[in-house]
């Protein structure tokens, strides 16, 4: 499975309240004073890189896994990102991609009902 992640961020305080904001994601303090998240259900944790460019251009990709893609969509461009393509209808699997605030991609995935 998948653990970890960093996500390139200039401005780790508003990579993480988005992040918060769009996919509820627990925001931590660690001992030594980084920023680091878990995810909603407690499986994949990681934290914030400013030494990193932004995952910008298509090619490896992570998509977050959620119950209402739509509903994700409207969070993310209401909280400062930006959609990039949106759900195709009559494709097989339910997916979509948008940037975050600082330029990187990202996917949603809705598991067909």
């Amino acid at each position: 499975k998948i653990c970890y992640i960093g996500i390139p961020a200039d401005d780790i305080n508003a990579s993480a309240a988005f992040y918060k904001a769009v996919f509820d994601w627990e925001i931590r303090t660690r001992s030594d004073g980084t920023i680091a998240f878990t995810d909603s259900v407690g499986e994949v944790s990681g934290t914030w890189l400013t030494n990193c460019k932004p995952a910008a251009e298509p090619g490896f990709m992570i998509y977050v896994m959620v119950y209402d893609i739509a509903e994700m969509l409207d969070k993310v461009v209401l909280n400062g990102g930006l959609i990039v393509d949106r759900v195709n209808a009559e494709a097989k699997e339910i997916t979509a991609t948008f940037t975050d605030l600082f330029g990187n991609i990202i996917g949603l995935y809705q598991q067909p009902v």
